[in-house]
C-alpha cells in the first residue's frame, strides 16, 4: 500500500478510456457557464460564483473530480447540474438538449438519470420514518416497483451492493446508524434508480478516515461495475487523486488547471494547486511530497 497524503492507496487501478474511445456526444455538457448571486435589495453588485465554465462529461463511463477550497464554485456547479440552479449565462446540455428545455417525460427521466449524494447524509432522511421508507418512496415515484415485495427486492440488493446488512440497517432509522453507513446508503439509493451521472459533493468530508477509502471504493465500482460517470466534488486534492480519471482545480470561480491526475499533481503549472498539494500532509514531514510516495513513472 502507498499513500498520497492521508488516504491509503492498495492496488489502485485507474480505468482511463483513451480518446478514440469516446462516444460521439455527451452526456453532461457545460458551455461558457457563469454565476453570479445577488447581495441583497440595498447590497453592492452581484458576487460571481463561477465564470465562464465549460466541461463535457462523456459517455464513456469516468470520475471526474473538481477540487477548490470553499467558495470557489464547486457547489454551485453541481446545483446547476442537478438543475437545481439556473446559470446567468451560459448552457447546460443533457444528452444534446438543453436542461431548461426538457419537459414532461424528457425531465422526469432527466431528474431520474443523474443522482446526488452530498456532503451530509443525515439532512436526506426524514426522521420521522425508517431508511426502508426513505429509499421507497423515488422507486414508487419513478415506476421501478409495482409494489411492496419488489421494492423490497430492489432496496436489499442495492443496500448489498454498497456492503450493508439489509437486516441490519433498512428497518432501523437514520440516527441509528452511523455517518458511514447513511452515505453508503445515499449510495445505494443513487444505484437502484440505475442513474447515468452521479453529482457527489463533498461525500467523504463528514466521515472517518477509516470510512473514506471504502465510499471512494464505491465511487469507482459504480464506474467500472454499473458504468455509472460520476462529478466527484471535493476540496481534497488527495482523494481526487485516488478515484478521478480527469481533475479539474478550480478557483475563484474559474479552473485554473486541468489534466490527469498524475500530471496535475506531479507538475502543477498553475501557484494555486501548489498551494493545495503543501496542505496535504505526509507521514514523515522530512519527506518532500511527491518522493517515494508516489514513486515517478509508475502508475499507483
Amino acid at each position: 500500500a502507498e499513500l498520497i497524503g492521508s488516504v491509503p492507496v492498495i492496488g489502485r487501478d485507474r480505468r482511463i478510456a483513451a480518446p478514440g474511445d469516446t462516444k460521439p456526444g455527451a452526456l453532461l455538457d457545460f458551455r461558457h457557464v457563469a454565476m453570479q448571486f445577488g447581495t441583497g435589495l440595498f447590497a453592492r453588485p452581484p458576487a460571481p460564483a463561477l465564470r465562464d465554465f465549460s466541461l463535457i462529461v462523456p459517455e464513456t463511463p469516468r470520475i471526474i473530480a473538481i477540487v477548490g477550497q470553499s467558495g470557489s464554485g464547486k457547489t454551485t456547479i453541481g446545483r446547476i447540474g442537478l438543475g437545481l440552479l439556473a446559470p446567468s449565462a451560459g448552457h447546460i446540455h443533457w444528452q444534446g438538449q438543453q436542461i431548461s428545455s426538457l419537459r414532461g417525460a424528457a425531465r422526469r427521466n432527466f431528474r431520474r438519470e443523474v443522482q446526488a449524494v452530498f456532503q451530509d447524509p443525515y439532512s436526506s432522511f426524514n426522521p420521522f420514518y425508517r431508511v426502508a421508507h426513505a429509499l421507497s418512496v423515488p422507486l414508487f415515484r419513478f415506476g421501478l416497483a409495482s409494489g411492496r415485495e419488489q421494492a423490497r427486492d430492489l432496496m436489499e440488493a442495492a443496500v448489498r451492493a454498497v456492503g450493508l446488512d439489509p437486516a441490519a440497517t433498512l428497518d432501523r432509522f437514520a440516527h441509528q446508524l452511523s455517518g458511514g453507513q447513511r452515505q453508503r446508503l445515499m449510495v445505494a439509493r443513487a444505484l437502484m434508480l440505475r442513474p447515468r451521472l452521479l453529482i457527489a459533493d463533498e461525500p467523504v468530508s463528514m466521515v472517518d478516515a477509516s470510512l473514506r477509502a471504502a465510499i471512494l471504493d464505491l465511487l469507482v465500482d459504480l464506474r467500472d461495475r454499473h458504468g455509472i460517470s460520476v462529478l466527484y466534488i471535493t476540496h481534497d486534492l488527495a482523494t481526487a487523486w485516488r478515484v478521478g480519471d480527469q481533475v479539474l482545480v478550480l478557483h475563484q470561480g474559474v479552473v485554473v488547471e486541468q489534466g490527469d491526475p498524475d500530471q496535475v499533481l506531479r507538475a502543477p503549472s498553475h501557484a494555486y494547486t501548489k498551494l493545495l498539494l503543501d496542505s496535504l500532509p505526509v507521514p514523515d514531514p522530512d519527506q518532500p511530497w511527491g518522493g517515494p510516495l508516489i514513486p515517478s513513472g509508475t502508475n499507483p
